[in-house]
């Protein structure tokens, strides 16, 4: 297999040119290794010309250009690195002009708008919304479900809370889960306080061979791990969320970013 270095490069955060960056080596992923490095805050100058000194170096040990994917505003140091010993793939170059043109006004240039603080009602909500997920995972604080945008239900380990990280910090919403247990599979039912905002239920349901493999990870040889209880907790789960007419996705082979979406589109 082949081998490639990858650098994420920007002058603030780089979370834009990771997950941009990512999707598109993921295409080459089954030909090529990817080592990546993350290399946020090249702000200035000096810092561009370091990191080139450092692609230089890379090449001539590798025997290969490190590709570069960035998000630059500034042309001093836009300039630098892409003449630097390296693939330099310009991020912003694909949507700025385009998008310039047809709003008939320049870009700015300016450096850290699209992750700084230009909004402070935006930044205020989402750090709400992350608090509300934390504090209202796995059941902690049902007294707070009429403040929620969505509850997620479902056996332990099935994505509950990743799920509702990731919905908070990306959609802004109050989401909150609670995880089945033993308590509710006897009753056949679910606490009234979740019956009381049932408009805002979406059921997780995952395998329980997937559910048997990730619980041997957090507790290998256990009954909570075990096969057998994998099948009874999910074939209970099932037929509470079947009886309750509650929208259930399934999250056995699909990644938190995909569930995440599933659920915006059905709310």
């Amino acid at each position: 297999m082949l081998s490639r270095t990858v650098f994420f490069v920007s002058e603030s955060t780089g979370i834009t040119a990771e997950t941009l960056g990512q999707s598109l080596l993921s295409q080459f992923s089954q030909e090529v290794k990817f080592k990546t490095i993350y290399m946020p805050f090249i702000s200035t100058p000096k810092k561009a010309r370091d990191l080139a000194a450092r692609l230089e170096k890379l090449t001539d040990s590798e025997g290969s250009r490190p590709i570069v994917f960035a998000t630059m505003p500034e042309i001093e140091i836009r300039e630098i690195l892409s003449s630097a010993s390296c693939l330099y793939i310009e991020l912003f170059d694909t949507f700025i002009g385009p998008l310039a043109e047809e709003l008939g006004v320049g870009p700015s240039g300016k450096r850290g708008l699209s992750h700084g603080f230009s909004n402070d009602d935006s930044y205020e909500n989402r750090m709400s919304t992350i608090n509300f997920a934390m504090t209202n995972d796995d059941g902690a604080s049902m007294g707070k479900y009429d403040q929620a945008d969505v509850i997620l239900i479902g056996v332990s380990r099935s994505g509950k809370t990743p799920t509702c990280l990731y919905l908070a910090i990306h959609f802004h919403l109050k989401a909150a889960n609670y995880p089945l247990t033993d308590e509710d599979f006897e009753s056949g039912r679910l606490p009234q306080a979740l019956l009381d905002n049932r408009k805002k239920l979406i059921a997780l349901s995952i395998d329980p061979l997937r559910l048997n493999r990730i619980r041997e990870e957090r507790r290998r040889g256990s009954d909570y791990a075990s096969l057998g209880r994998c099948r009874r907790e999910t074939r209970m789960a099932e037929q509470i969320f079947k009886q309750l007419r509650i929208r259930t996705l399934d999250t056995t082979s699909n990644s938190i970013e995909e569930i995440s979406s599933r659920i915006m589109k059905s709310l």
